[in-house]
């Protein structure tokens, strides 16, 4: 009989997951099948998806996109069906996992030296316009004005490959140091919108506080630290590409990025056991040898498991 989906607690966070589920797939696979390349039972796959409320048919259609991507790899053996990480999904996810849980961790002292990028593409060059920034934006750079991009952070050999690859020769990549007496206007922090960063900061804090003070009181099951943990991850993941880990240099004071990572670690790893009952319980109902493969990880653990 198939594990039924179950009803998240009212006060728990609801799962963003971008409004994707092929996100919220590959994030529950990181989360708990993470190292592991065995297929698993798209039924299961089909079950865990129920947990956050998709149903049977979405769910499925999710499988097939995900190995039409090539994230996915589909195998048969009789009437069942089954899906594995592809190698491709793996590298991603390691990548992804091991930038995610690292954020917010704290840096040295800042340097005061930043990375600039300065360029030209021509307007109806549009594709190539938009892979630059958006790979800028992955390395932490943000337009200071059109055409010109600001890091804090040593990106040199970063930026340089990344117009390299774009094929792009009207750049300029060097580092500097901001020059005393110029205009406040123009400081480079200027490119990051603070004010939004705050406010990001602190919806989380207030969306996750009720949660902690329930999980604290011992008041979350399975079911729902499964679905609170990956609302959780998937919110605190959009944190690194919104913000640089801008150096406490140039912050305001009581800035909250540290009390959200205090937060996340609480949370993410106290979980994470309950969390994983609940993905053993889902997966044994259609493999009981592969349940015994789910484990989840903590925010101190980034190697893959032996």
């Amino acid at each position: 009989m198939a594990v039924q989906p179950s009803a998240p607690a009212a006060d728990l966070p609801r799962v963003q997951a971008g409004g994707s589920p092929q996100h919220l797939l590959l994030t529950l696979l990181g989360d708990y099948w993470y190292g592991q390349r065995a297929p698993l039972p798209s039924a299961a796959l089909v079950a865990l998806l129920g947990e956050f409320g998709i149903t049977e048919v979405s769910a499925r259609a999710t499988l097939s996109r995900l190995a039409r991507r090539g994230l996915l790899e589909l195998s048969r053996t009789g009437r069942r069906t089954s899906y594995a990480l592809s190698a491709r999904a793996a590298e991603v996810l390691t990548e992804g996992r091991g930038h995610i849980l690292s954020f917010g961790t704290g840096r040295a002292q800042w340097s005061g030296r930043w990375t600039v990028a300065a360029f030209s593409v021509p307007e109806d060059d549009r594709s190539r316009r938009h892979a630059l920034r958006t790979r800028l934006g992955w390395y932490g750079f943000a337009p200071l004005y059109d055409g010109l991009w600001v890091s804090p952070h040593e990106r040199v050999r970063e930026v340089t490959g990344i117009l390299t690859e774009l094929g792009i020769d009207r750049a300029t990549v060097f580092t500097a140091e901001l020059a005393e007496g110029g205009p406040v206007g123009g400081h480079p922090v200027k490119a990051w919108d603070l004010d939004a960063l705050r406010a990001g900061y602190e919806r989380l804090l207030a969306a996750y506080e009720p949660v902690r003070l329930r999980w604290r009181g011992g008041r979350i099951g399975t079911a729902e630290a499964l679905v609170a943990r990956t609302a959780l991850m998937d919110d605190w993941r959009t944190m690194p590409s919104l913000d640089p880990e801008l150096p406490t240099e140039l912050l305001p004071a009581r800035w909250p990025r540290s009390r959200a990572r205090e937060l996340f670690v609480e949370l993410y790893d106290g979980l994470a056991g309950l969390a994983e009952q609940r993905v053993v319980q889902v997966v044994a109902e259609y493999d009981a040898a592969l349940a015994a493969l789910v484990r989840s990880h903590t925010s101190r653990c980034h190697d893959l498991p032996g």
